[in-house]
């Protein structure tokens, strides 16, 4: 089972194999445009868009070869540093900070041309320059735009606005080849300072969840029937009890793969804001429709804080490991990657490699998508 894993900082993206129950090893590393703090793959797995931490900022378009390598196809720039790309067959979309944008899609899977433009501030605010927080601002990503995920039966678009305390929620119509997105509502978290970080849509369409960066809580909404009306249902805290939040940046939200019907569990993850404070990973049981049924099954110690990371990503269903799930989990602050297995009551991780560069330096490890 391969996956791909981009770094902050450095121009490469690593090819990881991990072969159950519990062999890591890097089979590839290929040469990339810049760092690659967010990766998602095409419905096809042909392709591969990333966002580029790069001076101008911009987004990017692989072509995932045989045996997992990839090529660059092409750039485009974008007005803000990216945080999160994601896509469809006609479209890529990215936000960060201030700003977003929608690029059509090639034939041959590249970048086409900017669609449409979006903006989450005044045009006084776009700067949005350096806040005194730890790790810094990264160019308005710790207090603005942050995500962007597509309903399942891509009729609605969903934003994380961490500084707006806010998910925007968008029609999306791609027979519109100049504007395919309409706002429709701004939907304010349940608790004020929450910043929602990242949502993530139940595959019945019915229940978006948000994961509350400032907070570490994910809250559950319900979905309308028109796709982007929300109403909050419930939210559970994803550190352990005695921990207070100040020390914690939450960072990802994610569903189980279940290859016999809806989702299983639902998996949270969080960072330590210092280096010396570790971060977590807990899983909650849902029902089968996508409600979370009590307190955490387990919340597990990241064995370092995550650094920028600490982003957790499950893997597709093992063929005969009868229930027993995996995660691959990845650490900026030390360059590592993780597998940890989830037998329905513990977490355990149960490899780990190290990421570096041809020089020997460390890897700043970002997140990972499975191929």
């Amino acid at each position: 089972m391969d996956f791909l894993v981009g770094t902050f900082r450095s121009p490469l993206i690593f090819t990881l194999r991990f072969t159950p129950p519990d062999s890591l090893e890097i089979i590839h590393s290929s040469t990339a445009c810049g760092g690659h703090s967010w990766l998602s793959l095409s419905e096809d797995h042909k392709f591969l868009y990333a966002t580029v931490w790069s001076s101008p900022p911009s987004i990017a378009a692989y072509q995932i070869l045989t045996g997992g390598t990839v090529k660059l196809i092409n750039t485009k720039p974008v007005r803000s540093l990216s945080g999160y790309t994601t896509c469809t067959t006609e479209h890529v979309f990215t936000v960060g900070g201030p700003t977003g944008e929608a690029f059509a899609v090639r034939a041959d899977g590249g970048l086409g041309d900017l669609v449409q433009e979006l903006s989450f501030r005044k045009p006084e605010e776009l700067s949005d320059g350096a806040r005194d927080v730890a790790h810094g601002n990264f160019g308005g990503l710790r207090h603005g735009a942050h995500s962007v995920d597509i309903a399942p039966d891509g009729r609605s678009l969903y934003v994380a606005d961490i500084g707006h305390n806010c998910i925007w929620t968008y029609a999306l119509d791609e027979s519109n080849k100049t504007r395919p997105l309409q706002l429709k509502t701004k939907h304010i978290s349940p608790r004020q300072g929450d910043g929602p970080r990242h949502t993530w849509p139940h595959p019945n369409g019915k229940v978006l969840y948000s994961l509350q960066e400032h907070s570490s809580i994910v809250d559950v909404f319900s979905v309308a029937h028109d796709g982007t009306s929300l109403q909050h249902i419930q939210g559970v805290k994803i550190i352990p009890a005695n921990k207070d939040a100040v020390h914690y940046w939450a960072d990802e939200v994610r569903l189980s793969k279940s290859a016999d019907g809806p989702p299983k569990y639902l998996y949270a993850s969080t960072r330590g804001l210092e280096n010396e404070t570790m971060g977590y990973v807990a899983a909650f049981k849902i029902d089968m429709d996508g409600m979370i049924i009590d307190s955490a099954l387990h919340i597990w110690k990241t064995p370092t804080s995550g650094g920028l990371a600490n982003a957790i990503e499950p893997s597709p269903p093992v063929p005969g490991s009868n229930g027993l799930e995996f995660l691959a989990l990845t650490d900026s602050q030390d360059g590592l990657v993780f597998i940890l297995s989830f037998d329905g009551r513990v977490i355990r991780e149960v490899a780990r490699v190290q990421l570096k560069t041809g020089d020997g330096v460390t890897a700043t490890a970002a997140t990972a998508v499975w191929l």
